[in-house]
């Protein structure tokens, strides 16, 4: 059986999802089998209509499924993004997690390994604290959290050891460096995944 991946993000205007995609992307050149899932957007209309391409990018979608707890449980690993929000992950995304405690005391999301990455407008916007804060949900269910690290070279140009992120200057969209390191971090989360699956099953 393939490594079961869950890569779940929330996005406003699409540099998220980027991000999300490009994880995926490389969490399956392992082999792994990946559900790329999103969740619902519930600011109110007059927020969203704040900002056009904020409400170019709802008026396209859905652009993936939403994710729900049935895809949760059947993850082996799983990756999880979103766009800052004064310092830690928004509302949409933390709603979905939020709603995890009946798996929680189930110990259905124990050891499950988990990773997280994030966007930003601005370099000093939150990216550091928005991955750990998502990170400390992680430890709650008692998962083994996987940092993006600076163990591939080319790591050292996403500058953020703890989960991968890019800052939007201007409205730009996510670059290949950026787009690189998630690729990266979706592969790192794979293969750790798959080694210790592997591991669990050869002391059964």
């Amino acid at each position: 059986m393939s490594t079961r991946i869950l890569v779940v993000y929330y996005s406003a205007t699409g540099n998220t999802a980027a991000l999300a995609t490009a994880l995926a992307e490389g969490a399956t050149e392992t082999g792994a089998e990946v559900r790329l899932r999103t969740v619902p957007e519930t600011a109110p209309d007059g927020a969203v209509a704040s900002n056009p391409r904020w409400q170019e990018w709802v008026d396209s979608g859905p652009h993936h499924e939403y994710a729900t707890l049935a895809d949760l449980e059947w993850a082996d690993g799983l990756a999880v993004g979103s766009p800052t929000r004064f310092g830690g992950p928004a509302a949409q995304l933390k709603s979905f997690l939020d709603s995890t405690g009946g798996l929680w005391a189930q110990g259905k999301l124990a050891d499950k390994v988990a990773t997280s990455f994030t966007t930003a407008s601005t370099a000093h916007g939150g990216l550091e604290s928005t991955v750990l804060a998502t990170n400390n949900i992680f430890y709650h269910w008692g998962a083994i959290v996987v940092p993006l690290g600076y163990a591939d070279p080319h790591l050292l140009e996403s500058g953020n050891p703890y989960g991968g992120s890019f800052v939007s200057r201007k409205s730009a969209a996510p670059d290949e460096p950026a787009l690189g390191a998630l690729r990266r971090q979706g592969t790192r989360l794979a293969t750790i995944t798959t080694n210790l699956t592997a591991g669990r099953k050869a002391v059964q």
